[in-house]
């Protein structure tokens, strides 16, 4: 079968504000903007970081605890790669795989450092400011290195 390669202008649209929507979750999660943050999700979006160790619930509730989580970490990198977008209208879904170095600042002064791999599976919506993220689960990869022993949320 052969691939049509006129991608509808919208399509194209579509998957480079998609791109960008991920994006900009990697930068407000490795910033802390929590403001930034909230251009990513819907107000009542499902998240469920359960599968690497985190929460479960509506954005509002996992937000809080992001803030929490996150505060001990001086330093977190998200590299996003390998997205598989699928368009429907105005809905959409994606997978992404995330690789996630991070580094613990303990008590003591030191730091310790660990990396997990996972995969976000969202579920996106077009709404009047753009694609947000209606539903995120993460899919569990591995984790290189161990938590730090200090780290209590």
């Amino acid at each position: 079968m052969p691939v049509n390669r006129d991608l509808p202008v919208r399509e194209l649209s579509d998957r480079l504000a998609i791109n960008d929507l991920l994006i900009r979750y990697t930068r407000a999660i490795d910033t802390k903007d929590w403001n930034l943050l909230d251009t990513c999700f819907l107000p009542d979006a499902d998240v469920d970081y359960t599968a690497t160790g985190g929460v479960a619930g509506k954005y509002p509730e996992v937000r809080a605890w992001l803030a929490k989580a996150l505060a001990p970490f001086p330093i977190t990198v998200h590299y996003i790669t390998n997205s598989i977008v699928k368009l429907d209208g105005d809905r959409a879904t994606e997978r992404t795989l995330v690789y996630n170095p991070m580094v613990f600042g303990k008590p003591d002064g030191t730091l310790h450092d660990f990396t997990v791999g996972a995969t976000y599976v969202d579920e996106l919506v077009w709404t009047v400011d753009g694609w947000r993220i209606a539903k995120r689960g993460e899919e569990a990869g591995y984790m290189q290195g161990q938590l730090p022993t200090a780290l209590q949320i």
